[in-house]
């Protein structure tokens, strides 16, 4: 645990993240980390499912993985933009699928990370995305 203390997070900690992945494993195990270092985290399994936490809770970052059953994350990332805008959104792609990651990035998303992922690489991208919306929210009320 001391690897990922090895860099401040701050504006992670003022945000709403949501994940969004039908691994139930995969969410279990994120959701143990980051509520352990103390982020607020929703899940979700399905876009569908995201789309209607999006509805009822704000969600500052949303953690998207792109295969999923339904609308995979390209197709979700392309409905959350439209309606929120102001939502940073980074793509999970698995099989080394670096090609789904530049369609997130050209389609809105922050960035994205391969499957399987370093935690703390997760975690940094996390905060930096944190920065982002917190900044956007800061922007939108100017």
């Amino acid at each position: 645990m001391t690897n990922e203390r090895a860099f401040k997070l701050e504006a992670a900690l003022k945000i709403h993240l949501l994940l969004v992945d039908d691994e139930p494993d995969f969410k279990e195990i994120i959701l143990k980390r980051l509520t352990r270092m103390g982020i607020q985290l929703s899940l979700a399994d399905c876009c569908a499912a995201a789309l209607e936490t999006l509805e009822t809770q704000p969600v500052d970052v949303i953690i998207m993985d792109v295969s999923m059953p339904g609308l995979d994350g390209i197709q979700c990332l392309k409905k959350v933009k439209e309606r929120w805008p102001l939502v940073e959104v980074i793509i999970l792609t698995g099989h080394a699928s670096v090609k789904s990651g530049i369609e997130g990035m050209q389609g809105g998303a922050f960035d994205y990370c391969l499957k399987p992922i370093d935690v703390l690489e997760l975690l940094e991208k996390v905060e930096l995305a944190a920065q982002k919306a917190l900044l956007n929210k800061e922007n939108a009320k100017a």
